[in-house]
């Protein structure tokens, strides 16, 4: 069994979760790979043996059977970048705070391996959103994909921006807003959740379109099939706006068109029984808390 770790955890009680990991793996003799410089930090902070390492370049490849990421969801996404095409399946373990995507308690860090091994688990594969321009975005260059969503907003002003929307080459609408949030499945829980988009399982085929408090009050999230492109040209009283791929940001000049379609690959998550997607939605919506249920 070959095992890859990432982390970015900040909280050096975390770490201990890491080392409870590795002692797991060891126990079942798994080989165990961790990213360069999460392994700089845990051997810094922790006595541990000599690991193979990888980094978002070289180390990886669809041999390996589980890629764990420690932390937030924010790690999760980070680590999208890492595993890309290759088909590895991620799980994460919680040591951050939400965890719509990184579910896994960090006290409970050994059942990540023995549940795998058990089979009590399903491959859940989430779709992808790819940008793409007539001139590329340098910033997208190599990694022009995003888990969650992929977002226009303004830069550099108070004022809103207006985004122009085309679907499959015909016009929907300008919104007025402070932006306009292009959401997968996945990212329905994100920041499309906060700006009042709906909440979708991962499997559903569809894309999601949110503006970001839009000045057009009827203005309201529409779903849309994945299959849908969907071309974006900005204009407002700056220069640039902003694009960003879930954590990765870029400044664009207003006028300029992108295109948002769905990616020709998939992310796999091991979803395990015991931390299924609809037991987490009730744990972090609080739904059922009310006691009339």
């Amino acid at each position: 069994m070959k095992v890859a770790i990432y982390g970015q955890t900040y909280q050096e009680t975390a770490l201990d979760y890491v080392s409870e990991f590795l002692d797991e793996l060891h126990k079942i003799s798994a080989e165990a790979s961790i990213e360069q410089e999460f392994y700089r930090m845990l051997s810094s902070n922790r006595a541990i043996k000599t690991y193979d390492i990888f980094t978002e370049n070289e180390g990886l490849d669809a041999s390996f059977d589980m890629f764990v990421s420690f932390g937030g969801d924010g790690t999760i996404l980070r680590a999208t970048t890492y595993v890309r095409d290759l088909g590895i399946p991620i799980v994460g373990v919680n040591t951050g705070r939400l965890g719509f995507l990184s579910t896994f308690k960090k006290e409970d860090v050994r059942k990540v391996l023995q549940e795998f091994i058990k089979g009590d688990y399903t491959i859940v594969e989430r779709s992808l959103v790819t940008v793409s321009a007539v001139e590329p975005i340098p910033e997208f260059d190599k990694m022009n994909f995003a888990l969650n969503e992929v977002t226009v907003s303004r830069k550099d002003t108070t004022s809103m921006i207006t985004v122009e929307t085309y679907l499959n080459g015909e016009y929907l609408t300008s919104y007025w807003a402070d932006g306009l949030i292009i959401s997968t499945p996945t990212g329905s829980t994100g920041y499309s959740l906060s700006c009042g988009g709906p909440v979708m399982v991962p499997t559903v085929k569809s894309l999601i379109l949110t503006p970001i408090a839009p000045h057009n009050l009827n203005a309201r999230p529409l779903v849309i099939s994945d299959e849908t492109e969907i071309r974006l040209k900005v204009s407002g009283r700056e220069e640039h706006h902003l694009v960003s791929l879930d954590s990765r940001i870029a400044s664009v000049e207003n006028g300029k068109e992108i295109t948002i379609k769905k990616a020709d690959f998939t992310i796999k998550m091991i979803e395990y029984t015991s931390e299924s997607f609809l037991k987490t939605l009730r744990n972090k919506l609080l739904w059922g808390e009310d006691k009339r249920n």
